[in-house]
């Protein structure tokens, strides 16, 4: 079972950048697409973004133009550069295949935009 374990998040002013990262115990980008999710307080988790095996993105409305999902396959690791960060991007952020699968949800990384 392959294991996700996200990390980057933190407090950030409004504006203000911060880039998650998606460790992965294998290589699993080859095999599935995969995405970033986030859950704010009291709403579903959504998907942000995703990556394709080939590399093609895709973004919510709410963040386009201002995220972008990356990977690099050598580190087993996926990106997520968030620029331009608003209050309402703050929630917790997963990362996990797309579509997702129960058994790769991790703790995610709490990113919280505030001044």
């Amino acid at each position: 079972q392959v294991q996700l374990v996200e990390s980057g998040g933190g407090l950030v002013q409004p504006g203000g950048s911060l880039r998650l990262s998606c460790a992965a115990s294998r290589n699993i980008f080859r095999d599935y697409p995969m995405g970033w999710y986030r859950q704010a307080p009291g709403k579903q988790r959504e998907l942000v973004a995703r990556i394709s095996r080939g590399g093609s993105t895709n973004y919510a409305d709410s963040v386009k133009g201002r995220f972008t999902i990356s990977r690099d396959n050598a580190k087993n690791t996926m990106y997520l550069q968030m620029n331009s960060l608003k209050p309402e991007d703050t929630a917790v952020y997963y990362c996990n295949v797309a579509p997702p699968r129960v058994m790769h949800w991790g703790q995610g990384t709490q990113v919280t935009v505030s001044s």
